[in-house]
């Protein structure tokens, strides 16, 4: 029992980390977004897997606690930094005139994964622990009910605090311009607040299925 928990949990930490990487390599691109003609978005790319990030420490944090949910956000600062110095280096080395990408072509793409990646980090530590706090604080408040409730309540103000913390980093750091903050502020915001509301019902699917596999008994977390 305690090695699948542990399995899981690796799987759980890597799905995490794997989606807050690719964040910050995909941000460049925006596209827009109606979905059924009531709204557009006008949002990056990167913002795309960034709710899996939330859901996943939502699904730590309600199976094996608090502790093992901070563990989680520290590893994938880690490893952030260690993807940033990889591209850093990759850049830093002249291209072959044959290559297929050139230096300029690697530059436009990803020369700006350093700001993006310091932004995202400050914002990311921000909101992941007041996500995680909030979490735990309507956790016990409701003594382990109404998971609905900690899990909107804890992704509501974690990516209201996100959104507004990368922006703002990004536009001082001139890779956006301000008369686009308040935009892609509401537009962002917005956008993670509905994958907030989509992904509560996967959220008691994943929590039900594991307590399941595991005879966790209502409020009781896996340890090991």
């Amino acid at each position: 029992m305690k090695s699948k928990a542990q399995k899981l949990y690796l799987i759980l930490a890597g799905l995490f980390i794997a989606a807050l990487v690719s964040c910050n390599l995909i941000f460049q691109k925006f596209f827009s977004w109606s979905p059924f003609g009531i709204y557009t978005f006008e949002i990056s790319v990167g913002i795309i897997p960034y709710p899996i990030t939330f859901l996943v420490t939502d699904i730590i944090s309600e199976i094996y606690g608090r502790k093992k949910a901070n563990q989680v956000v520290v590893a994938g600062l880690f490893a952030s930094v260690f993807v940033l110095g990889i591209v850093m280096l990759a850049e830093s080395v002249q291209a072959t005139y044959w290559s297929p990408v050139n230096d300029d072509t690697f530059s436009s793409v990803f020369g700006l994964t350093g700001i993006s990646v310091g932004a995202s980090m400050m914002a990311y530590l921000l909101a992941q622990f007041i996500d995680i706090r909030i979490f735990h604080f309507w956790k016990n408040l409701t003594k382990s009910k109404h998971l609905w409730l900690r899990n909107n309540f804890s992704t509501f103000a974690s990516q209201l605090a996100d959104t507004a913390t990368v922006l703002g980093l990004l536009c001082f750091a001139g890779a956006i311009e301000w008369n686009k903050f308040e935009i892609l502020l509401l537009n962002g915001f917005l956008f993670k607040v509905l994958m907030a509301l989509i992904d509560t019902p996967i959220l008691y699917l994943a929590t039900g299925i594991i307590r399941k596999k595991f005879n966790l008994k209502f409020g009781e977390e896996l340890k090991f």
